[in-house]
């Protein structure tokens, strides 16, 4: 289908285009010196020590509740209310997810009262997700982490050149989590980066990024290293050269990326002020990154309906997101679980378009047939 308004778009142009050239002509694809500084640049952009660029933000997750020792027997505390890449890589380490309710509708992220509930004796880690770009309550979180001796781990997939206290997302904890997924605020199609200032966790990742290995390709091919030990099992979780470029010029446009997705969420905010839709975040604190835009309708709405009238004006939506606990998969495994904040927000938000490229004309149509559609469910007309 051909819309209208997309939900999502890139914000590619010819720097992008010559990045990718510029490689091509290099020889050289697997990761290697642009992927360097890449990592280099994104490490100064969050201020932190050590950032590794990876596949995806999943692998990432995984990595960083590797590095962190997490395994069989562990429990991991989650949000529900998340892409299912969050608890699976928790799951790929043989360990388990204890999930815990997010604050409300007006706040879409982990609670810390929730979290404390869960903590058992088994329980490593808290892993939070900054949802939307918008921080978690990641000082009282971490606070929480640090009375009973546990690992924090930030999913900032939404959350680049987000901050909050003048500090970055993902920086807060033992180890940060970003995605350069298609749909997101720094977009290489696929890709990720793991940052930390553990030294250990460093080390660690690392290693296992590559397959184990004590030297690289490029290490190999620039004359470091003629050989290779395999030191522990590792796994092919590198990133490209191309993906990097795509980074890299990326990186440059993001504080002005997501200061245009602010403008138009602020825009959103007035213009449904008194719509009767539930507006997430609105109150917003510290900086976010505005990734995505949520609204809540209000109870008993057809929410089938709504996304359909605005699919007829060629305007698309999404959800953000159906609760994991709520999957086949992990139904089976965690029985009787309940959510009911996660599960009151799962049935009832809409996600609107949203994306720096987005013109005044493509919001003002957005309004104008929110506006049109919830009158409509106010007469009954669904």
């Amino acid at each position: 289908m051909e819309w209208r308004v997309p939900l999502a778009d890139l914000n590619f142009d010819d720097e992008e285009e010559k990045a990718v050239s510029d490689v091509l002509h290099s020889r050289w694809l697997t990761m290697g010196a642009v992927t360097q500084e890449f990592e280099k640049e994104f490490a100064e952009a969050e201020g932190v020590k050590y950032a590794f660029a990876v596949s995806n933000a999943t692998v990432a997750l995984h990595l960083a509740c590797l590095g962190l020792g997490i395994g069989p027997g562990d429990e991991v505390i989650a949000p529900s209310l998340t892409f299912v890449a969050t608890t699976n890589a928790v799951l790929y380490t043989g360990a388990d997810v204890r999930f815990a309710d997010i604050i409300g509708l007006d706040e879409l992220t982990i609670s810390p009262e929730a979290i404390e509930r869960q903590i058992t004796h088994r329980t490593r880690a808290i892993m939070v997700m900054h949802y939307g770009g918008y921080p978690c309550r990641i000082e009282e979180i971490a606070a929480v982490a640090r009375k009973h001796n546990l690992f924090l781990i930030e999913d900032a997939a939404h959350a680049p050149g987000a901050s909050i206290q003048g500090r970055s997302l993902g920086t807060w904890s033992d180890a940060g989590c970003f995605s350069f997924f298609s749909n997101k605020n720094l977009s290489t199609g696929e890709g990720g980066m793991l940052v930390t200032d553990r030294e250990d966790v460093a080390a660690k990742v690392r290693t296992l990024r590559s397959h184990g290995m004590t030297t690289l390709t490029w290490d190999r091919h620039q004359g470091h290293a003629y050989s290779y030990d395999v030191v522990d099992l590792g796994y092919n979780y590198r990133i490209d050269e191309i993906r990097s470029a795509l980074g890299r010029v990326q990186l440059k446009k993001l504080a002005g990326s997501n200061a245009r997705r602010g403008e138009i969420t602020r825009h959103y905010w007035q213009e449904f002020s008194n719509s009767g839709l539930v507006l997430p975040f609105s109150q917003v604190e510290g900086s976010p990154s505005y990734h995505i835009f949520p609204i809540i309708l209000p109870e008993g709405a057809d929410r089938k309906y709504f996304i359909d009238c605005l699919r007829e004006e060629g305007i698309q939506t999404s959800i953000h997101y159906p609760s994991i606990h709520g999957f086949s998969y992990y139904q089976k495994r965690y029985l009787g679980i309940s959510l009911p904040v996660t599960e009151a927000a799962a049935a009832r938000e809409v996600t609107l378009p949203l994306y720096p490229t987005m013109t005044d004309e493509a919001v003002e149509l957005v309004v104008q047939s929110v506006r049109k559609t919830m009158a409509a469910m106010g007469k009954g007309s669904h």
